[in-house]
């Protein structure tokens, strides 16, 4: 996947808690990542989880005003178990061919937000999803811990083209860029914001 500019300690840092189970004591000037653990019903079977966040100060590369907008809201950036950096946060142009627009995943109170933040209003994200954060996770290792499974990237012209490959009547790539919405290891969907509206891309069964 591909990401923001990142702050060079919080990523060695999360290659250190991505390398185990239990979250490892940070350098003293290291932004402090959070790891909620627990257990939940899988298939019937309580099964212990664990995911790793990172605090929007991780990403600096972050316009003020978002920043702000997230941590009013108390938002965490949560981690997939496949991460080697800091990730899911998003810089490309969503609303329009060359604007400067942002997606984060946001999660707070036990629930995780897909925002868009337009750079004609970043102070008034969209929410074009959430899930409540035990509703992503997954198995991906013998352990059986379950991990976090939503990621999200940038999705160029070129990408949504390719994505479209097989459809009948293929469209012309659009003008600017998608987001590109992953359940790790499942189908990744398409959103693209068009005529003043969100929808999903057409792509073939």
């Amino acid at each position: 996947m591909r990401h923001a500019r990142l702050n060079p300690l919080a990523a060695a840092f999360l290659a250190c808690i991505t390398s185990s189970l239990h979250a490892q004591s940070p350098p003293q000037d290291a932004p402090d990542p959070f790891t909620q653990s627990g257990r939940t019903l899988a298939a019937g079977h309580s099964v212990a989880y664990v995911i790793h966040q990172l605090p929007v100060s991780s990403f600096p590369d972050l316009p003020n005003t978002i920043q702000s907008v997230l941590n009013q809201r108390g938002c965490w950036i949560p981690q997939t178990y496949e991460a080697h950096r800091p990730e899911n946060v998003v810089h490309a142009s969503l609303e329009r061919a060359g604007s400067s627009d942002w997606a984060v995943l946001c999660a707070t109170n036990g629930t995780v937000s897909l925002m868009v933040f337009f750079a004609s209003a970043p102070e008034r994200p969209t929410v074009l999803a959430s899930a409540p954060e035990t509703g992503r996770l997954q198995s991906h290792d013998p352990s059986g811990v379950l991990g976090f499974n939503w990621g999200i990237d940038p999705a160029s012209p070129e990408r949504v083209h390719e994505a479209q490959t097989g459809l009948p009547h293929r469209p012309a790539p659009p003008d600017h860029d998608a987001l590109e919405d992953t359940i790790l290891d499942h189908r990744a969907v398409f959103h693209l914001y068009a005529k003043g509206k969100w929808t999903l891309v057409d792509l073939p069964e």
